[in-house]
């Protein structure tokens, strides 16, 4: 009997399989044995939705039951369902502007806030901003400034247990593609932490590109990953009872998939259940201990932006350039 594969159907010019037999790309690697308990070699890389410039952000809303990622050059916020596939959710998402402003406008890393709001590090508009789910009109920002003068352009955004934001402060989201410094009013590319008061505060401006950042299971220690090429690594930096970070060390360094001739940055990561960090990196998606060991990759052929757990907190989703990707695991998201 042969299979029935159903048409895929087009919404807002986008390709999205619907109630559908997704195509599957890419391949997992094995580096250690103990990764088998965590994502079974064999299982699917699928694609879900596709056709976006540079997808980015995404965010396993529990209350719905339905995932938000974004399209930052198209200034643009999408919402997945596996019913409904992808459909448009907010626009503008990170720049509010009429006129052009740069490559990459839109919002970048989004989360979910312990009041439930949606928490957006936006490129254009150069700010932590928040809203209630479906209510732009809502929209506030959070933060803005370092001693009045304007962020880069935020990149991805975390919030801890006791309520408190950090995020990077990148340039990408500035006007000029490749020359983003021109239009710089920080010297620096920051790492910032956001009070629950809405104080905020420089920890760290020794980062060429901080990216990617996430916290350990008692948020003894933050991750942030770097997208700089000379700087292929992730730096632990330990977090007192304030909040305050204190000087880094390399947790994880890329120098051996470098030898093989894998190479790249570090963009979004998430921690699963056990604190096993899951990162885009060089060649894919790399899964890495709480030691700092590389116990697997996920090649998907293509750059990586960001990574979440959805749905019953088990899946992957995987925002990879024109895709929106999707992988079954053994473990579940740490949040």
């Amino acid at each position: 009997m042969k299979k029935l594969i159903l048409p895929l159907i087009t919404i807002l010019g986008l390709s999205t399989a619907v109630n559908a037999q997704y195509k599957t790309i890419g391949k997992i690697h094995v580096y250690d044995e103990s990764v088998k308990t965590l994502i079974d070699p064999s299982t699917p890389i699928e694609v879900v939705a596709e056709g976006y410039t540079w997808s980015e952000g995404p965010v396993w809303v529990k209350k719905g039951g339905y995932l938000l990622f974004s399209d930052v050059p198209e200034n643009k916020i999408y919402q997945w369902t596996a019913e409904k596939g992808a459909v448009l959710y907010l626009t503008p998402s990170g720049y509010s502007g009429k006129e052009y402003y740069s490559y990459e406008p839109g919002a970048n890393g989004l989360i979910i806030n312990q009041k439930g709001n949606l928490v957006s590090a936006e490129h254009g508009d150069r700010r932590i901003a928040e809203m209630s789910l479906g209510k732009p009109e809502s929209k506030k920002s959070l933060s803005g400034l370092w001693e009045g003068k304007k962020l880069n352009s935020p990149n991805d955004v975390i919030q801890a247990n006791n309520g408190d934001y950090y995020f990077t402060d990148p340039p990408y989201g500035l006007p000029g593609r490749g020359k983003e410094e021109a239009a710089k009013e920080i010297a620096f590319q920051g790492v910032y932490r956001l009070s629950k008061k809405g104080e905020l505060s420089l920890q760290y401006d020794k980062m060429a590109r901080p990216n990617g950042l996430a916290m350990n299971l008692d948020e003894s220690i933050l991750y942030v990953g770097s997208s700089e090429p000379k700087e292929s690594h992730i730096l632990a930096f330990p977090v007192d009872k304030k909040g305050n970070l204190g000087e880094p060390s390399v947790f994880f360094d890329a120098a051996e998939l470098a030898k093989q001739g894998i190479r790249g940055g570090y963009d979004g990561m998430k921690l699963d259940k056990l604190g096993n960090i899951w990162t885009t990196g060089p060649g894919g998606i790399l899964i890495i201990s709480p030691a700092g060991k590389l116990l697997g990759r996920i090649e998907t052929g293509n750059p990586n932006s960001n990574v979440n757990f959805g749905e019953d907190g088990s899946t992957l989703f995987i925002t990879s350039k024109m895709n929106l990707l999707r992988v079954k695991t053994k473990t579940k998201g740490l949040k």
